[in-house]
């Protein structure tokens, strides 16, 4: 079975990282965004996933295909790479897929981080969509279901007629037929909210083609589309895993904490809910509710909230900063 994953997009809610690291290569709490999303589905789903087809955005270098090629080898898949030039909504990302949209396929998109605690299995259902409780259904699209079947879809809803969000994962039994679909969409200019072509509506059109649609619900959803967000996430997550850590010289730790092999620090204080990739060094500092990517080094810091990329230096810094790769900064 294929996974297909757009990651097209430039992440300008999560910059500066966006500049150089696509989002859903993002760590949290040591794993990629992406590799948590494959992960799940390993655990969780009565299928495996041979190949991976990854989406990108044009501009996207040999290096982010290395590292994707690598993550998908360590799940024992092939990495499949297409193109997505301009983004003109969900349904044309998916359809710059569309020579790998045949047979047994799932589609996710890689903004989010998702779990469940059961197994999920797509038997007898011609599609599958995953899908969470939220309090505010306007600000989704949403399913209307009759038990486990799916009668409707309803983007961004003005009335209460489901509480179950659609959290951007789909199984299609063949795809084949949302191909032909999406394709009925471009031909037709059939656009939607944002005038997209939106996945709601080729959804929308197999249902009343008489397609079988199930609902599997997932028991964790947390949004990674923000710097706030993406630190709050990794603060859930650290708590969830809590994770073991290493003594370090004259230092104290308040878990929960992700801190790599090979980190050093030294005369600081660290934590909670902070993760430190490997490479780093710390020294004189106070961090808390922060994000530290690799190699970056940190010299008579007090962060709170702050997110640094890797390769970054920073010294003497208060307070709440976001430091790109490769940036510098001295207060």
């Amino acid at each position: 079975m294929k996974l297909i994953i757009p990651m097209a997009g430039r992440g300008t809610r999560v910059r500066p990282h966006s500049h150089t690291t696509p989002k859903p290569l993002l760590p949290v709490a040591g794993t990629m965004i992406v590799e948590r999303i494959v992960e799940t589905f390993a655990r969780t789903l009565d299928r495996t996933i041979d190949e991976i087809v990854y989406i990108l955005g044009p501009d996207f270098g040999r290096e982010i295909k290395e590292t994707l090629t690598e993550m998908s080898k360590r799940h024992n898949a092939k990495a499949t790479f297409r193109v997505q030039d301009i983004a003109l909504g969900t349904a044309h990302a998916v359809s710059c897929a569309g020579e790998d949209l045949e047979g047994e396929v799932i589609i996710v998109f890689a903004d989010t981080i998702f779990d469940s605690y059961e197994k999920v299995t797509v038997d007898d259902a011609d599609s599958v969509i995953w899908l969470k409780e939220v309090e505010d259904p306007s600000r989704f699209g949403v399913a209307v279901h009759d038990g486990d079947t799916i009668t409707d879809f309803v983007e961004k809803p003005s009335e209460p007629i489901s509480n179950l969000a659609i959290i951007g994962v789909y199984y299609f039994k063949e795809g084949l037929d949302l191909k032909r679909e999406i394709q009925y969409l471009l031909d037709n200019n059939v656009t939607g909210h944002g005038d997209e072509y939106q996945l709601t509506d080729a959804l929308d059109r197999l249902l009343k083609d008489g397609k079988s649609f199930k609902k599997a619900t997932v028991d964790e959803w947390l949004d990674c589309g923000t710097l706030p967000a993406w630190l709050e996430t990794t603060g859930e997550i650290l708590k969830k895993e809590n994770h073991s850590f290493d003594e370090h010289e004259n230092t104290t730790i308040h878990p929960p904490v992700f801190i790599a092999d090979g980190v050093e620090i030294s005369n600081s204080e660290i934590g909670p809910n902070v993760s430190i990739e490997a490479g780093t060094t710390i020294k004189d500092s106070k961090i808390e509710k922060s994000i530290i990517q690799k190699n970056a080094h940190l010299t008579g810091c007090e962060l709170s909230k702050s997110t640094v990329g890797n390769f970054a230096e920073a010294k003497n810094a208060k307070g709440e900063i976001h430091v790109g790769d490769h940036s510098i900064l001295n207060q």
